[in-house]
């Protein structure tokens, strides 16, 4: 699980830096004056990010899925396992006598 999560949050940050880089080349490379390529910038800069923010809360709930899912998990195990000890004294107890025949008592 933890290789997806990381795989996401890689191809995310790929993604991104590809869209900068591209945004980037292709502001300096148009013509257009300084302050309209500042503004571009500017205006460019805040989308990706407000993509980023987005792509990363969307990761973080993801992950807090995953965290929800697996303490529901080990609950269900841990109540498994005191299921089977639970099972497991009462079979002793109930064997317990005829397995330990009682000493006799001398006086």
């Amino acid at each position: 699980m933890s290789n997806d999560k990381g795989s996401a949050l890689e191809v995310a940050a790929s993604f991104l830096i590809g869209a900068a880089t591209g945004f980037v080349l292709g502001v300096l490379l148009a013509p257009a004056s300084g302050k309209e390529t500042r503004k571009k910038i500017a205006e460019e800069v805040g989308k990706t990010g407000e993509k980023a923010k987005e792509g990363f809360e969307k990761i973080a709930k993801e992950a807090e899925k995953g965290i929800r899912v697996v303490k529901e998990k080990t609950q269900e195990g841990i109540d498994a396992v005191k299921d089977f000890i639970d099972k497991k004294k009462e079979e002793f107890i109930k064997r317990a006598p005829e397995s330990f025949p009682e000493e006799e008592h001398k006086g």
